[in-house]
């Protein structure tokens, strides 16, 4: 049985179902504003996959415009390779950057929102942090608890837990740091730098969950959502996105780290990833799906 569909997730399908009317293209946006970089149009899949970048909200403020309005207003000035309507089915948090699908028809996005419902989407996300962990892979697993001003705590209690998986490495560049590559199994409302927080290895740059002040000299927050696999109307979509900002995500150390974890080789293996490690171990239930490798356009 599926788990129950959380309030976020219910919020995130009426989007899904208002579609491409939930909010015009933004005039005269932001001049400032981030380009969002089309990864991969899946046109006769249903869905598209696009690298968010880091410090967008998902939602738009009065000062800042949201994902879907930055996207919309780079279609109304064809800077958007994909022209069709768009369909919300997750999130990333503002200060997170990668990997992030949008379904291009609402029957494609009943379909991958059950497909999250049902753990049935892979996800594999990397992070930074100056701190060492309190173990170096494993799992963090326990339920999650409403903080103060809009903050999370992780529970002792396990009665609907969040559950990450991870592993970890040291990276040895201009600064000693940690990189993180976790598997998280739930979706729950900052899960990863909650459980990163709890590890006492807060996300670089975290101004919410590490040490503000030297969270603030940072060039972003460093969590990056790297790596997506989940299969849609009897295709197996695979996509493998590096990040491509922040200092320490750039840096060759990094880089080398990353692509031993993830290489782009990935994107053409419908096998099992990450055999050889049971706790980020991968395998889609495919019935002779053809395999659609999520490439830029």
């Amino acid at each position: 049985m599926s788990p129950p569909l959380s309030a976020s997730r219910r919020q995130v399908l009426r989007e899904a179902q208002r579609g491409d009317d939930a909010g015009a293209p933004l005039q005269g946006i932001c001049k400032a504003a981030r380009a969002v970089v089309l990864l991969g149009w899946l046109a006769n899949t249903g869905c598209v996959i696009v690298h968010k970048p880091p410090g967008v909200p998902f939602h738009g403020t009065a000062s800042q415009p949201g994902l879907l309005q930055l996207m919309r207003s780079q279609q109304g000035q064809d800077s958007f390779p994909y022209e069709g309507p768009l369909f919300p089915v997750h999130r990333l948090d503002y200060l997170t950057s990668g990997c992030l699908i949008l379904a291009t028809s609402s029957e494609a996005a009943g379909e991958l929102v059950a497909a999250f419902r049902a753990r049935a989407v892979h996800k594999f996300y990397v992070a930074l942090s100056d701190r060492r962990p309190s173990k170096k892979m494993g799992s963090v697993v326990g339920d999650m608890q409403k903080g103060r001003r809009g903050s999370w705590k992780l529970a002792r209690t396990s009665e609907q837990p969040s559950i990450t998986r991870f592993t970890s490495a040291a990276v040895s560049a201009e600064r000693p740091l940690r990189a993180f590559l976790l598997k998280p199994e739930t979706g729950r409302t900052h899960q990863l730098r909650v459980a990163l927080k709890s590890l006492g290895a807060p996300v670089l740059g975290d101004e919410r969950y590490a040490q503000k002040e030297a969270a603030s000299q940072e060039d972003r927050g460093y969590l990056h959502c790297a790596a997506l696999r989940f299969e849609l109307g009897g295709t197996a979509v695979q996509c493998v996105c590096p990040p491509e900002d922040g200092i320490e995500f750039l840096r060759p150390e990094f880089r080398s780290l990353f692509d031993t974890w993830l290489p782009q080789s990935l994107q053409q293996d419908t096998g099992l990833w990450f055999d050889d490690n049971k706790l980020l171990r991968s395998e889609l239930q495919l019935a002779g799906s053809k395999l659609q490798e999520a490439s830029r356009t």
